[in-house]
């Protein structure tokens, strides 16, 4: 029986390296929500990614990020990701 956890992970990027940072998260896999804060730690977009988006359905996303990269400077990046663990083992420690 496999049990399913949200581990959440935050990343600090320029704005110039916000879509490339974000293409590298997706592909990664396992996603489930990106959220997209300013300097100020205010939330300027929140994502959820289902296992089922790709390809177009992510255009409206890439537009929405190259406009959020030209205007601001630094950012931070919060991933929700889906972590599947083995439920008769010994528990791992999610941060």
């Amino acid at each position: 029986m496999t049990k399913e956890r949200i581990h959440v992970e935050e990343f600090q990027v320029k704005g110039d390296e916000l879509v490339a940072k974000v293409k590298e998260i997706i592909h990664e896999g396992n996603v489930r929500r990106l959220i997209i804060k300013n300097e100020e730690g205010k939330t300027l977009v929140e994502m959820p990614l289902t296992v089922g988006v790709i390809g177009v359905l992510l255009l409206p996303v890439w537009a929405a990020l190259g406009a959020i990269a030209a205007l601001v400077t630094d950012c931070t990046i919060s991933v929700e990701k889906v972590v599947t663990k083995e439920a008769d083992k010994e528990p791992e420690s999610v941060v």
